[in-house]
C-alpha cells in the first residue's frame, strides 16, 4: 500500500503504477484527486465510479464493496494496470480544469515493459488528450477514450457502462 501523502501544498503527486507483465489493459487517469491522495488509493472518492464500472467489466459486481489491497488484486487477475497520465501537477482541489504545470509520467517506458498490452484506456477527457499525445508513435496497442468515472463528468451509469464495455473484447 502506498503511504498516505500531505496535502499542504498545491502540488499533487500521483501513485507509482498498478501493473505486472501480464497485463493487458491499462487504465489512465489523468492525476489522483484530494480524496484518492488522503486515502493512497486509486479511485477512492465515494461517488467515483470507476470501482462499479470496472467491477461491471469483469464480471465482480460486489468488487466497489471489498478492500482496496483485494480490488487491486482482482484487476491484476484480471490483466487490468492502473496509472495516470500526469505524475505531478500543481492544482487547488480536484477537477481536472485546476491543472497547472503538469509533468508526465513516462507512459512510453511504462507500455515498453508491458509485453502483453493490448489496449490502453483514458478514463476522461484530459487524461485522453495527454495521453494521446504521449503515446502517439505506439504501434500495436489500441487506444481507448471512455467516459471519466468521475462523479463531476455528470452521465448515468449505464450510459457510462456502455462505453466501458469495450475493453472486454481486449481482456480475453
Amino acid at each position: 500500500m502506498v503511504p498516505a501523502r500531505p496535502l499542504t501544498t498545491a502540488r499533487r503527486i500521483g501513485f507509482p503504477p498498478v501493473v505486472d507483465e501480464r497485463s493487458r489493459v491499462l487504465i489512465l487517469g489523468s492525476l489522483p484527486g484530494d480524496a484518492s491522495l488522503k486515502a493512497a488509493q486509486y479511485y477512492a472518492h465515494p461517488q467515483n465510479g470507476f470501482w462499479r464500472l470496472i467491477g461491471a467489466v469483469i464480471a465482480q459486481p460486489d468488487l466497489a464493496a471489498r478492500p482496496y489491497e483485494a480490488r487491486l488484486e482482482r484487476l491484476r487477475a484480471a490483466r487490468i494496470g492502473l496509472w495516470d497520465v500526469i505524475a505531478s501537477a500543481e492544482r487547488q482541489g480536484s477537477l481536472d480544469a485546476a491543472i497547472r504545470n503538469p509533468e508526465n509520467a513516462d507512459l512510453t517506458a511504462l507500455t515498453a515493459r508491458l509485453p502483453d498490452l493490448r489496449a490502453v484506456a483514458f478514463n476522461g477527457g484530459t487524461a485522453a488528450r495527454l495521453g494521446r499525445r504521449a503515446l502517439a508513435g505506439a504501434s500495436g496497442v489500441a487506444l481507448l477514450d471512455l467516459p471519466s468515472s468521475s462523479a463531476a463528468h455528470a452521465r448515468p451509469f449505464a450510459e457510462k457502462l456502455s462505453r466501458w464495455t469495450a475493453l472486454g473484447p481486449y481482456l480475453g
